[in-house]
């Protein structure tokens, strides 16, 4: 990637930005599956404050700009990493990658690690096979969407 990139902690006053962030991301996931209308694109800015309270979410800036976020939280002993998102003019140049190593690091005194994405997603699933993760179940939604659940062990 040609441009420098840092991660950093997301604050509440980055909300919209990171919302439409992730608006643009699972829109071009959603027409993989037809159209469907996936629950991340539901998202408002006030479910998100409150998220960050509870999940440490992390937001990718490229030349200062974000560009990219993802959010971690753990229960049980298992980090549970969510909405991975990068913005469609930074896709395929790393920073999902380097936000998929943060939320891991921010989290390095956990041994396992899961996530979860739609079937189709070729990309997203690259992407965890090539960081280490591992399918471990699958769980259909309806006719258009089975979701892979993936896991790294460390």
């Amino acid at each position: 990637m040609s441009a420098s990139w840092q991660i950093e902690r997301a604050a509440a006053s980055d909300a919209s930005t990171i919302l439409d962030i992730q608006y643009q991301a699972y829109r071009q996931e959603a027409m993989l599956y037809g159209g469907v209308t996936l629950p991340p694109l539901l998202e408002t800015a006030d479910e998100l404050k409150a998220v960050m309270k509870t999940h440490v979410v992390l937001k990718g800036l490229v030349d200062g700009v974000i560009a990219g976020s993802v959010r971690g939280r753990e229960a049980d002993g298992t980090c549970s990493i969510g909405r991975l998102v990068v913005a469609p003019d930074y896709q395929g140049r790393g920073l999902g990658s380097a936000l998929l190593a943060a939320i891991e690091a921010a989290f390095a005194h956990i041994h396992r690690f899961e996530l979860f994405t739609g079937h189709k997603s070729a990309r997203n699933l690259g992407l965890y096979t090539r960081r280490g993760y591992t399918e471990f179940r699958r769980q259909r939604e309806d006719d258009a969407v089975t979701l892979v659940f993936l896991e790294k062990l460390s």
